[in-house]
């Protein structure tokens, strides 16, 4: 009798461990990159609000 294991439980193969390359478009790569800006710039935007003890529209004059 032989046990086959699920697919999701096998190692991966060369072709599914390869890392995303950048293309044009939308794909995961972009989505993730994008993400990851998003991100870095709520962080920046909270520690400017932070320590300017202002919000952002006041920062910038608009308010």
């Amino acid at each position: 009798m032989t046990s086959k294991t699920p697919p999701s439980l096998t190692a991966p193969t060369s072709d599914s461990a390869k890392k995303p390359e950048p293309a044009f478009g939308w794909n995961a790569y972009a989505e993730k990159t994008n993400g990851r800006f998003a991100m870095v710039g709520f962080v920046a935007l909270v520690l400017l609000e932070f320590f300017t003890r202002e919000n952002f529209f006041a920062w910038l004059g608009l308010r």
